[in-house]
């Protein structure tokens, strides 16, 4: 299948399965798990940063339109692929990597793991802050940020694995 039909086939899917399904999900009242950075995670490296900047927007904003939440997952989610690049060459400790043979899942397990986690992290961590916006709101922006990830790292391997598994 075309690049560009799956890219924008898994696009839609995980707005739909964020909005439909897991916008529904609430453990302990507040554990909300966001998928939808699968697609920032995944997202090609060989094309375009500035694209992956604006379809990372058009992402976040229509999770927004449908949370009604005033741009938050726009903001966490554009943050996330400007720093997806240089983070993933700091794990590979490359300072050029082979773009067109270069994909995500082929990193090493604890690499893929770590760079999930700092990714998922850094999007809690201000989708957060900015939903809160106190810093009497501290502890709550953590606990929902840790509890939040560790939720979503175990969904987002799990749909790693559920897509490797169709190639």
């Amino acid at each position: 299948m075309n690049e560009i039909v799956k890219n924008s086939l898994l696009f839609i899917v995980l707005i739909l399965v964020q909005v439909i399904i897991l916008n529904n999900i609430n453990f302990l009242g507040y554990i909300n798990p966001f998928l939808y950075i699968l697609f920032v995670i995944v997202f090609p490296l060989k094309k375009d940063r500035g694209l992956l900047l604006i379809l990372s927007f058009l992402l976040g904003l229509s999770i927004d339109f449908f949370l009604d939440s005033g741009g938050v997952n726009a903001a966490a989610t554009v943050c996330i692929a400007y720093i997806r690049l240089p983070l993933i060459k700091a794990l590979t400790r490359k300072s050029e990597i082979d773009f067109p043979v270069f994909k995500i899942i082929k990193l090493p397990f604890l690499k893929l793991l770590s760079f999930i986690a700092i990714i998922t992290l850094t999007h809690h961590l201000v989708l957060f802050s900015l939903e809160y916006f106190k810093f009497a709101e501290i502890l709550t922006i953590l606990s929902r940020t840790i509890l939040t990830s560790i939720f979503t790292i175990i969904l987002i391997i799990f749909s790693l694995l559920l897509l490797n598994k169709n190639k």
